[in-house]
């Protein structure tokens, strides 16, 4: 779990959707018919929540840390750059890039309901479609952050973007120092979830011989 998961002032008390009660029914009901295991179901969940979207995006900021004509193709037009890589459907039709730099950090949130890139990012985290986050993401940015362990100099600027229907978006972070030269894939492994909502920073890379300064997604 989270750091963000763990604080009380994230809490679950809104009411759930009717989708999300169907869901929670049929789980019921392929748990009491034995068809399926809990733990199995755990486990697919995680693999959409925090291995497949994400890591898909992963690589989208990957290869736009590494060239930079993708880059600026990324910016300009999400959706063609994004789907060129293999990355589109559902939930991920209209996106846009928003990059962070040493001046400005970019948020994201959804203030109406909890609109997310599902094609780059996988399921939504609890947290992200709480209450207490979409309402503070929008009143004390900075407050949000500190609670992810992302503190920020007074002189930056927190750019907040409400996700709609109509344009979802992704955080593009500042690259990592000290990663000059590394492969895409390399590259892609110090970006997490939470990095391209902008909750959090890319990981910074690991002294030789070590793991990377963050292993939560």
């Amino acid at each position: 779990m989270n750091r963000a998961q763990k604080h009380p002032d994230h809490d679950h008390s809104e009411p759930p959707s009717e989708l999300e009660l169907r869901v929670r029914a049929l789980e019921s009901l392929l748990l009491e018919k034995g068809l399926v295991e809990a733990a199995a179901l755990d486990e697919l969940i995680d693999t959409y929540e925090n291995r497949i979207g994400p890591r898909n995006g992963a690589r989208v900021v990957a290869r736009a840390w590494s060239e930079a004509a993708f880059k600026q193709w990324l910016l300009q037009d999400a959706n063609a750059a994004i789907a060129a890589m293999g990355y589109q459907g559902r939930q991920g039709e209209h996106m846009q890039v928003v990059e962070n730099t040493p001046a400005l950090h970019n948020l994201v949130v959804c203030t109406l309901c909890s609109c997310y890139p599902w094609p780059v990012l996988g399921l939504p985290p609890v947290w992200y479609k709480s209450a207490p986050y979409r309402a503070r993401a929008v009143a004390d940015p900075r407050g949000v952050l500190r609670e992810f362990g992302t503190e920020l100099d007074e002189e930056v600027e927190i750019r907040v973007w409400d996700s709609t229907a109509e344009v979802r978006y992704l955080v593009l972070p500042e690259r990592p120092a000290a990663s000059a030269g590394w492969s895409v894939d390399q590259l892609a492994e110090l970006v997490t979830r939470n990095a391209m909502i902008g909750v959090e920073k890319a990981r910074a890379p690991a002294p030789r011989g070590g793991r990377s300064e963050t292993d939560a997604g």
